[in-house]
């Protein structure tokens, strides 16, 4: 009789779709988390990158200006901090898992970048150069990488039904980032 009740196939239906249910619920909350962290993050790592765009100019023609230990220190402190932050990495849907782990990735990828731009500054200046051209590399791979868990995390939020949400960086052309869509924060289409 048991047995019966449980198997029935409207019994397992109903449990399929509460499953279902408390999925979505699951990741909807996952999706607005992970946008609010996506977004406080952009603007810590904008200050990074801001720095990072006068100490490696995309323009080979624009004169570096050189980040001095503090500086260097500050932006180490901001990526210890971010990667503290995105290394909680709760278990959703597959496109949810996506975009963390891409926000992740970028992250650790702007924290190679700046320790590459420190390490090129303890080398005689005729080594140098090599190690900047490096780190300027790895700071458009990282804002690439970021650039694709932010459209991720775009769709994400216009699926669940949230509107367009967007949490991009600051990124020049030249990176080959991909940069925010038109549609203004919130228009679901």
């Amino acid at each position: 009789m048991i047995g019966y009740a449980v198997g029935r196939p409207d019994a397992s239906q109903a449990a399929i779709a509460a499953m279902q249910e408390a999925d979505v619920k699951r990741d909807a909350q996952q999706i607005g988390e992970l946008t609010a962290l996506a977004r406080a993050s952009a603007d810590d790592l904008n200050k990074v990158l801001a720095g990072l765009a006068q100490a490696l100019p995309q323009d080979r023609t624009s004169a570096a200006q050189p980040a001095g230990p503090e500086q260097i220190d500050g932006w180490q402190q901001i990526l210890r901090q971010t990667v503290d932050k995105h290394a909680d990495a709760p278990s959703g849907t597959t496109a949810t898992n996506v975009a963390r782990g891409g926000f992740r990735s970028a992250v650790n990828a702007l924290v190679t970048t700046v320790d590459t731009y420190a390490a090129s500054r303890q080398l005689p200046e005729s080594a140098r150069q090599t190690f900047l051209d490096l780190a300027a590399r790895q700071r458009s791979v990282a804002v690439m990488m970021w650039s694709v868990a932010a459209t991720q995390l775009d769709q994400l939020n216009v699926d669940a039904g949230n509107g367009h949400q967007h949490a991009y960086l600051t990124s020049t052309p030249e990176e080959g980032a991909i940069t925010a869509d038109d549609v203004p924060e919130g228009t679901s289409n």
